[in-house]
């Protein structure tokens, strides 16, 4: 089975056709989806490479419960026999089945084990593969709708109830089942009205399953959910905490946690509650019958209806259902807790990724970029189009600066070229293919982004600077590092390999900004976007980069969302943004001159710039 995508049982074919808003935003993470033994069965086909392991498991485990039941039948035996007619001849042949048949079931018991680790460690795997690569796949429309916290929870807590119940707990529910039914059968032939007793006790057994079953997996559910909220507060106190403690907000956050901390808390105790009630009775009623057992196993015993050998092993048999019994609680409340997260796993599945890649490539890119009638709407609001029509090009090796007020969808247009978003009218194209057509691993060979609030990885800064070109030699990494006036990494205590900590903790804002731009330009892509990449860089700096920067975009594409007049100096022309629509285009000089809405947004912009550095 193919692990780059789910199963077909997990597909979306299996879940009615969605309108296309939903489809587009995926699943309300506020909305608990129904959890039910069709959300396991719809995760069957992560089971199937390990079909021969599973079924020697259960074979093995049918054989030990045979086994198990067959231990007391010979001990019957040696007392009725041996035993009741001093005849010792048989005594030691029976004895040594006995032992015989006991370390098989251990034998089996081992075997069942070491097969059972294999299969439920690959279907836990693969299964986190194909969900991480799911991940992946999904739109901007579902990541920003999403904590991070609930997915986290998703990809390791669920992940692990499910292989818990796929290797222990569906096992022992068939094999404790057929121990039930089996013994019950055996106890009945054996003396019929013992095995009557037995049977009834089932009944409130049952009752008290079905009962427990609806009321659990609600609280189960809630938990599962409010773990996510949790993880989602731990991370973002871990990645903010230079902000948190800059404002002297510790205590709030951590009076926020510890909030979350105690409502999970609360509903965990629930949930401990729950089956801590239901076990009590499970473990009570087989006790209530043993006590009938020995009294009308002892009646007949005395009027000659019993053997004491018969009841001896009746007896055994008898509590050899206390595990099976007392057990039904765990694995129905395992059952329920993995039922509840396959449905939580299977709601990722679900949402179908908006943005799929074409099949189309492009032999010898040379980076000219149109924006053609361009509109887009948020699937949230897709009758209020952010922007109204952009049209614009940029020729190959051609730079454009793209000037806006904020809130104008500066950052909104670069995203529409890598396809981070999709427009929703009119078409982006490259070298004269709709992006849409571009095979999407491809497309973002070509195009390059570094944004203003760059992302860095808990990797090494080598790592992090080749992650869109893994091939780049040890000179064509210094080139990007000069080019980014980011040669600092070196004064690292073990220069590009030292580890540089989660979202680059441990860098100031604009190395940061300067690492980023680095990697994009590292990656050698036909179209460069800078999205006020420069932003957080102090001005001689910026000069060092601005003058290298001239050099790389000579020969590549670039789109340049600025601010600031340095940075527009950049380009050959300058595209003015305003209420969704391109309204100007022409030299910085000329639209300083003529429109009087450019000569304010930048006069503004330095006035904020002076202000920040006085």
């Amino acid at each position: 089975m193919s692990s780059s995508a789910p199963p077909a049982s997990a597909g979306p074919a299996d879940t009615p056709a969605q309108p296309e808003q939903q489809r587009l935003l995926g699943p309300d993470p506020d909305v608990a989806p129904p959890a039910g033994v069709r959300s396991l069965w719809r995760l069957r086909g992560y089971l199937y490479p390990y079909r021969w392991q599973l079924l020697f498991m259960l074979v093995a485990a049918l054989g030990g419960v045979g086994l198990a039941l067959a231990i007391p039948l010979v001990t019957a035996a040696i007392i009725d026999g041996p035993v009741a007619e001093g005849d010792v001849s048989l005594l030691v042949p029976l004895a040594g089945l006995a032992l015989a048949l006991g370390v098989l079931e251990a034998v089996l018991i081992f075997a069942r084990r070491w097969v059972q680790n294999k299969a439920v460690l690959g279907l836990e795997t693969t299964l986190r593969h194909d969900l991480y690569a799911r991940l992946q796949q999904l739109p901007m429309s579902f990541h920003t709708r999403w904590q991070s916290g609930q997915l986290l929870s998703r990809a390791t807590t669920d992940l692990s109830l499910i292989r818990r119940f796929s290797g222990f707990g569906l096992l022992f529910l068939l094999t404790n089942i057929v121990q039930l039914v089996v013994t019950t059968v055996i106890l009945l032939f054996m003396y019929w009205p013992l095995g009557l007793v037995v049977a009834a006790v089932s009944v409130p057994i049952i009752w008290l399953s079905m009962r427990f079953e609806k009321s659990y997996v609600v609280v189960s559910r809630q938990v599962q959910d409010e773990q996510g909220d949790l993880a989602t507060r731990a991370e973002e106190a871990a990645v903010a905490i230079r902000v948190i403690k800059s404002f002297g907000r510790s205590e709030h956050v951590s009076s926020q946690y510890e909030g979350a901390a105690q409502q999970l808390r609360a509903t965990s105790m629930r949930k401990v509650r729950m089956p801590a009630t239901f076990w009590t009775f499970l473990e009570g009623i087989p006790n209530v019958a043993v006590v009938i057992v020995l009294a009308l196993g002892a009646w007949g015993v005395g009027t000659d209806r019993l053997t004491p050998g018969q009841l001896v092993a009746f007896i055994t048999l008898m509590l050899s259902l206390v595990w099976p019994v007392s057990s039904l609680g765990v694995i129905l409340a395992m059952a329920q807790e993995s039922m509840t997260a396959s449905a939580r796993i299977l709601e990722i599945f679900d949402t179908e990724p908006a943005i799929v890649g074409g099949t189309r490539t492009i032999p010898a890119p040379r980076g000219h970029l149109r924006f053609e009638g361009v509109r887009f709407a948020f699937p949230d609001n897709p009758s209020d189009d952010v922007l109204k029509g952009v049209d614009l090009e940029l020729e190959p090796g051609e730079t454009v600066a793209l000037v806006g007020a904020t809130g104008s969808g500066k950052t909104l247009l670069t995203a529409l070229v890598p396809r981070l978003w999709d427009v929703t009218g009119g078409r982006v194209t490259l070298d004269g293919e709709d992006v849409r057509d571009l095979d999407l691993t491809h497309l973002r060979t070509l195009v390059a982004t570094a944004f203003e609030d760059p992302t860095l990885f808990s990797m090494s800064a080598r790592e992090n600077l080749t992650l869109g070109r893994a091939d780049a030699t040890e000179a064509e990494i210094e080139e990007a590092l000069e080019v980014a006036q980011a040669q600092f990494v070196h004064e690292l205590p073990w220069g590009l390999d030292t580890r540089i900590g989660e979202q680059g903790m441990s860098l100031s804002g604009g190395q940061r900004q300067r690492l980023a731009l680095a990697r994009a330009v590292l990656a050698r892509p036909s179209v460069i976007v800078l999205d006020d990449t420069l932003s957080a860089l102090d001005v001689h700096t910026e000069t060092l980069v601005e003058a290298a920067l001239r050099r790389v975009l000579a020969d590549t594409t670039g789109l340049i969302v600025a601010h600031r007049a340095s940075t527009v100096l950049l380009a050959d022309k300058v595209a003015l943004l305003q209420d969704g629509v391109i309204t100007h285009v022409g030299d910085h000089r000329q639209l300083l001159a003529d429109v009087p809405q450019y000569r304010e947004l930048l006069a503004a912009e330095d006035e904020r710039a002076e202000e920040m550095s006085a």
